[in-house]
């Protein structure tokens, strides 16, 4: 027979290896998204940063553009886990449009039309 508190701490070994899977998930979340330009207009510049900071992050795109008509998948993961993500673009005629808390790891397509 096993003693009570060798039950009991088997118990809580498994309560917390289970609860140490649940943050693993959360960060194996797909964060692949399409980006989609039907504007009319090449889009010079993209980028996409988690809410939680308060710079912009580096030009996606860096030397390559995104035409009318094109696409492009970018892997939005930062490693934060974080899934909301605030998205700028801007378009060869100067145009600017910037979309806020964008949910990477609900959506697999965003379309700029």
């Amino acid at each position: 027979m096993i003693p009570t508190f060798l039950r009991t701490a088997r118990a809580l070994g498994a309560c917390a290896l289970l609860l140490g899977l649940v943050p693993s998930a959360a960060l194996a979340q797909n964060r692949v998204v399409e980006i989609v330009n039907r504007t009319g207009v090449t889009m010079m510049e993209f980028y996409a940063s988690n809410v939680d900071r308060s710079t912009w992050e580096e030009d996606i795109l860096g030397a390559d553009v995104l035409g009318s008509g094109s696409s492009v998948d970018v892997d939005i993961d930062d490693g934060s886990g974080q899934c909301l993500f605030d998205f700028r673009a801007v378009f060869a005629d100067g145009d600017e449009v910037v979309d806020e808390a964008v949910n990477v790891c609900e959506i697999s397509t965003f379309t700029y039309e």
